[in-house]
């Protein structure tokens, strides 16, 4: 299974990307079990974290192929395939840079740069990209994303990042957000494998309802 298709699989099964910046490399067997457990089956690991190759390595074992594991944070290109070869398969950067993106779709791993115009966003797509991240989204709106989704192809997932709770979800989602990412609201450096385990179910819980 190519990325994409294993990127397309689990963002269907719950489109949420819980971003787990701080984590270190003895915790994230754990954290990745619990966020798992609770019902989230795509993990980024911020390049801005302690050891985060190596987080991201122990991971892309441990979850194997039930999940899908990757980086955020990713400011240059030869971060890439520090990535790919610790079996990550996803690139999320917060800003659109295109040599990002060109060196992720020919390593042929999942492109999510962030965006927060239609021209970054038509560019990103231009250049490959295989989602947009709608970042940060707490300096916009909802009804940015409506209007964006109005001229935007249906077949590029934008994400909502940046601010995301529980409380705000729903009207992410009825704007036309296609899903998320995660961060404080979801796991802070430190927090225990049985509280995320409960915020994930919360989350997840959240964009059922």
């Amino acid at each position: 299974m190519t990325a994409a298709e294993d990127f397309r699989r689990n963002f269907s099964a719950c489109p949420l990307i819980a971003i787990i910046r701080g984590v270190t490399p003895a915790e994230a067997e754990a954290i990745g079990e619990a966020l798992y457990a609770g019902g989230i089956r795509i993990v980024e690991v911020p390049l801005n974290s302690p050891d985060p190759i190596d987080s991201i390595r122990r991971l892309a074992a441990s979850l194997g192929g039930r999940a899908l594991v990757g980086a955020g944070t990713v400011l240059e290109a030869g971060q890439v395939e520090e990535v790919r070869g610790a079996g990550g398969r996803l690139i999320v950067s917060p800003n659109m840079n295109p040599d990002i993106i060109a060196a992720t779709v020919a390593g042929g791993l999942v492109s999510c740069p962030g965006i927060f115009t239609p021209t970054e966003a038509f560019a990103a797509i231009r250049a490959g990209a295989h989602a947009l991240k709608f970042f940060p989204a707490e300096a916009g709106s909802p009804a940015v994303i409506k209007a964006q989704r109005t001229v935007l192809p249906r077949t590029i997932p934008i994400l909502a990042v940046g601010g995301i709770t529980i409380d705000n979800v729903a009207a992410w989602r009825t704007a036309g957000a296609d899903g998320f990412g995660v961060s404080s609201a979801l796991y802070k450096p430190g927090q225990s494998a049985a509280e995320t385990l409960a915020k994930a179910t919360a989350f997840v819980e959240a964009l059922r309802r």
